[in-house]
């Protein structure tokens, strides 16, 4: 014998019926801060201040970018980078 039930109910009442808590508050603050955090790194998308931030580490930095690119091709193709 198969029988089917169906309810019709809001997410609210589902949620009181389950005995489930109310994270409403919680989610509206998660959401904020996430929005707050995406404007505040918009700038970081610019090509701009990206190029800006990578040119403060110096020459230094662009070699060891250099040296963890070859490394990567290395690993990728079975062979060790050499440098």
């Amino acid at each position: 014998m198969k029988a089917t039930v169906n309810i019709e109910c809001t997410p609210e009442e589902a949620r009181l019926f389950l005995g489930l808590p109310d994270v409403t508050g919680l989610n509206e603050q998660l959401v904020t801060e996430m929005q707050n955090r995406m404007r505040d790194n918009m700038a970081a998308l610019q090509p701009e201040e990206l190029y800006k931030n990578w040119m403060a580490f110096g020459g230094a930095a662009q070699e060891q970018f250099r040296k963890l690119m070859m490394a990567a091709a290395g690993a990728a193709t079975g062979g060790g980078a050499k440098s």
